[in-house]
């Protein structure tokens, strides 16, 4: 449902609908007063010229028509049409969907959707299942800014339950809806009236979800197991006891429970998903994330989006975020096949010509990137995200970008954006933008040149290039690469693995005898690295039990939840 353009104002759009309703010309107040209900939905003005509208038409409901990509104030208008002509289900079917599309509006806040007699025109089923459509739209629970333009709907439920208040379905549903929305006493008593006048595997579910709401654990894992009792092929409702259980501690029983649901199907992605999860939770073994994450990629076509990837790489170094600088550290460790070259020359030649060594420091030559490349890192760069996974498909958004380009933002990153996640960086840490770059940039580098084969690939060269040759910072951002497209692309694990070894135990070796700032963010690396080999574990969870870089840790967290509620808004 496309939005017009919100250059008109809600009054602007009401004069031009006035002018066409006395020209007669019907078709193009419609439009105009379509638009008004987007801008201004609860304008009394609005609807008073929709009135107009509607009698001069004789109640048209053509004049908001509907279809695949309908405009979304066409299709509250003929909600209010409809609703008006003696047809309110219909009514609310288009304004919870409506709802769905934009939630944040308040389409639903007119009087006939509030209005006391409604519900006993309506059947109270459909009733339940409007309120089931509103609550599979909304997040759970809504954030609070977001409850005011849905709180019409829990009006219409309270409602709906004093006309019919032994209805087993519609109770349920008014109890998701008040659960979501911050009611849980009500959304209690709402599902325990439900599952008295009719128990059922869904009653039993939303007064389980009701009662852990409201943190009665105990009554919510009794409730959810007799919808198991009820049906024990729903193996959704095993994953849910499961997540209850380890949230409360109880590691162990949710296992179980997940085992249960795997033995009755090993690909029911829930189950899937809560079993990857809590063993990571319970181990810490990244492989289990690798392993889900294999699993979304061999099923695009899961059930409903899950989060539990996403919420197991929240807050991890590289694995949902960038590390905190340990320090500058100029230069890159030697790799081993010229740790007797003389130290005056060149680590190693880069056929890319990115660095020149000035006898301390890599120096960069590149000239800086066009401006395109420039704005493209703006607007993509950011030191969290989801999962690599997610990381390798925001980037794809670089693909179009020439080598040059980005290696140019390597070496000249471009300024912060006058944006809040700019501004929090620039106050706080303006070394977090650069490093956010760089990642970015090497991202950007695992979509160059995707047709040529991994080994020999543009990609995979400059990538192992600037791991070895360049900057410490650029480097961590080079590996991280090289680890996002091992977590994407199971054929490259084994060399990838290799790669991050070598690497790992080069700065093991030099940081016998010195600190190496880097060092701790290479460790976190390592582990991030699917099939890394027991031996380099153990030498990245040493280098992680060492003396850690100086670095203000009050102020860095306060720095990463700014981050974190920027980045999750």
């Amino acid at each position: 449902m496309p939005e017009d353009d919100p250059a008109l104002s809600a009054e602007e759009e009401l004069a031009l609908a006035r002018l066409a309703l006395a020209e007669g010309d019907l078709r193009h107040a419609a439009d105009h007063v379509a638009a008004a209900l987007v801008r201004a939905p609860t304008l009394p003005e609005v609807h008073e010229t929709l009135a107009r509208l509607a009698a001069a038409s004789g109640g048209d409901l053509d004049l908001f028509p509907l279809g695949h990509h309908a405009f979304v104030g066409a299709v509250v208008a003929r909600a209010h049409l409809l609703a008006a002509a003696g047809r309110p289900v219909e009514g609310l079917d288009l304004l919870a969907a409506a709802t769905g599309y934009a939630p944040a509006a308040e389409w639903a806040a007119v009087p006939w959707v509030t209005a006391p007699d409604l519900p006993e025109r309506l059947d109270p089923e459909r009733t339940a299942r409007i309120l089931m459509q509103v609550c599979a739209a909304a997040p759970d629970p809504v954030p609070r800014r977001l409850r005011d333009p849905l709180r019409p709907y829990l009006t219409l439920a309270r409602n709906a339950v004093a006309v019919h208040p032994a209805h087993p379905l519609l109770l349920g549903a008014a109890s998701a809806l008040a659960r979501r929305l911050g009611e849980v006493a009500l959304a209690v008593t709402w599902a325990s009236r439900g599952v008295r006048a009719q128990p059922t595997k869904l009653g039993e579910v939303w007064l389980g979800y009701a009662y852990r709401s409201a943190g009665r654990t105990r009554d919510a894992l009794a409730a959810l197991q007799r919808a198991v009792a009820l049906d024990p092929d729903d193996l959704a409702v095993y994953a849910d006891i499961a997540g209850t259980l380890a949230d409360n501690g109880r590691l162990d029983e949710a296992l179980g429970w997940i085992d249960r649901a795997l033995a009755r199907d090993p690909t029911f992605d829930c189950a899937v998903h809560t079993a990857h999860r809590l063993r990571f939770q319970r181990d810490g073994d990244v492989a289990h994330l690798v392993a889900l994450a294999d699993f979304v990629r061999d099923h695009p076509d899961d059930t409903h989006e899950h989060g539990d990837l996403a919420e197991c790489c929240r807050g991890r170094p590289w694995l949902g975020q960038v590390t905190p600088a340990g320090g500058p550290a100029p230069d890159a460790p030697r790799p081993p096949e010229v740790a007797d070259a003389d130290p005056r020359e060149p680590r190693r030649a880069t056929t890319c010509q990115l660095w020149r060594y000035d006898g301390t420091v890599a120096v960069p030559t590149l000239p800086t990137p066009s401006a395109e490349a420039a704005e493209r890192i703006r607007q993509l760069a950011h030191p969290a995200w989801p999962h690599p996974p997610a990381a390798y498909d925001a980037a794809v958004g670089l693909a179009t970008l020439d080598l040059a380009d980005l290696l140019g933002v390597l070496v000249h990153p471009p300024a912060a954006p006058a944006t809040a996640l700019g501004q929090v960086l620039a106050g706080q840490d303006p070394s977090l933008w650069v490093r956010s770059v760089q990642v970015w940039a090497c991202l950007g580098l695992l979509h160059h040149r995707t047709d040529e084969p991994w080994a020999e690939s543009t990609r995979r060269r400059v990538l192992l290039e600037l791991l070895w040759s360049a900057a410490d910072w650029v480097a961590e951002a080079a590996l991280f690469a090289l680890v996002t497209a091992a977590w994407v692309d199971p054929a490259v694990r084994t060399d990838v693995a290799r790669v991050v070894a070598e690497r790992l135990a080069d700065v093991a070796a030099v940081a016998r005898e010195r600190r190496v700032p880097v060092a701790v963010s290479l460790a976190h690396l390592a582990l991030a690295t699917p099939d890394l080999d027991p031996a380099t574990r153990a030498v990245a969870d040493s280098l992680l039990t060492g003396p850690a870089p100086q670095a203000p840790p009050g102020a860095l967290r306060r720095l990463w939840r700014r981050l974190t509620a920027l980045f999750h808004r």
